[in-house]
């Protein structure tokens, strides 16, 4: 397969700065594994052991969000819906956080994504999950083929919940995949629930884990907290300061509060040392990629969503741009499908590159257009 190249130059794109780059030394974290993502672009900042395989404690329960999520979606699930508690959610409860269901009594599917959002309940998790598949076991299943749609490699789930158990595993990099995901798939649905910061269900009142949330200049508007002995401290916290946002993970924290502070120094480090440069809006062409055997012979190529890359402060005139079209790109091409690659360089040096994907449908040409295209790719 042969790759046409492109040289971008943003120059053009207006970012006119004639500031140093000024390269910060990342920060040191007080946790086993830890990344801080630029959301728009899923870009790493900075990170450690980001591959090393660690137990998600409740940061599972984000896997079981984004399915329940998706049931309501599809109209599997409504809000409104009651869902029969069985004894086996009830159980489950026992052990670790609970929302405090009680078997034989039924209970909202809203009110029982607050429950597991807000107060990390495994009960409501486990109810779920039967109410999504008619067991725990079958939602596991679910949860892994998802994962592995995601893109999220290196995760194996064993349960709705994040209950300890053997085998049951992810990684700081497939939590950011998961993360954005969730947050790109369903914005109304994280802005409904993530950042209530107590609900009260059975006359408890519980506070959410996520003691980020409210306080003064953060931005900090979710995600989820995560504990056991194995896992120890866990927080992946989303902050949104202006149009930036900014995701952070720490895994393995030594207590509460190190894992909201060590969180907070990072999402506060990512603000005040990195520019966020807006290159291309929704839709946006990039650039024409010639397409073979089509109705028409090229489509633009850019990105589907709002593309922002984040740069050290000063050295927004340093960032030069290649773009890779995969070629040679055959009819026909679904609108979303990634089509190149493009890639950043940062005085001279590698910073990241980031698939480009269709905006546009390009359907099969007629007999004839194919048979001359056939002929030229002979000959090319």
């Amino acid at each position: 397969m042969r790759a046409f190249f492109f040289s971008l130059s943003l120059f053009c794109l207006s970012f006119m700065f004639c500031a140093e780059a000024r390269t910060q030394q990342t920060p040191g974290v007080a946790a086993k594994s830890w990344a801080l993502v630029e959301f728009a672009s899923g870009q790493f900042l900075a990170g450690e052991k980001i591959d090393e395989p660690m137990e998600p404690a409740s940061l599972t329960k984000l896997m079981t969000a984004y399915l329940s999520f998706s049931a309501l979606k599809w109209k599997t699930l409504t809000r409104g819906q009651n869902v029969l508690i069985s004894e086996n959610a009830w159980r489950t409860g026992m052990g670790g956080s609970r929302m405090f269901l009680q078997a034989g009594r039924k209970v909202s599917v809203d009110d029982l994504l607050k429950g597991m959002i807000v107060q990390s309940g495994n009960d409501a998790a486990v109810a779920l999950a039967e109410a999504i598949a008619g067991s725990e076991e079958a939602f596991v299943a679910q949860m892994n083929q998802e994962a592995k749609r995601l893109g999220m490699d290196y995760t194996r789930f064993r349960n709705a919940t994040g209950l300890p158990e053997a085998e049951h595993f992810t990684t700081a990099r497939d939590l950011v995949t998961l993360s954005i995901a969730l947050l790109r798939d369903f914005p109304e649905e994280y802005a409904r629930y993530y950042a209530i910061r107590e609900f009260r269900y059975n006359n408890i009142t519980q506070k959410n884990r996520n003691i980020l949330l409210g306080q003064a200049d953060t931005g900090v508007d979710g995600m989820k907290t995560g504990y056991t002995e194995a896992a120890g401290w866990c927080l992946i916290a989303s902050a949104r300061r202006g149009e930036r946002r900014l995701l952070s993970i720490v895994l393995g924290a030594a207590n509460e509060a190190a894992r909201a502070s060590e969180s907070l120094r990072l999402l506060n480090w990512g603000y005040q040392f990195f520019d966020a440069v807006r290159l291309y809006e929704a839709g946006q062409s990039v650039s024409e990629f010639k397409v073979w055997k089509g109705s028409q012979g090229k489509v633009n190529a850019g990105f589907q969503s709002a593309f922002i890359l984040s740069v050290p402060k000063g050295s927004r005139s340093k960032l030069t741009a290649t773009l890779i079209s995969r070629q040679p790109l055959l009819a026909p091409v679904r609108k979303g499908q990634v089509i190149g690659t493009l890639r950043f360089s940062l005085e001279g040096e590698s910073y990241g590159e980031y698939p480009v994907a269709a905006l546009e449908d390009v359907s099969l040409g007629n007999w004839f257009h194919r048979f001359i295209d056939t002929l030229r790719l002979w000959f090319a």
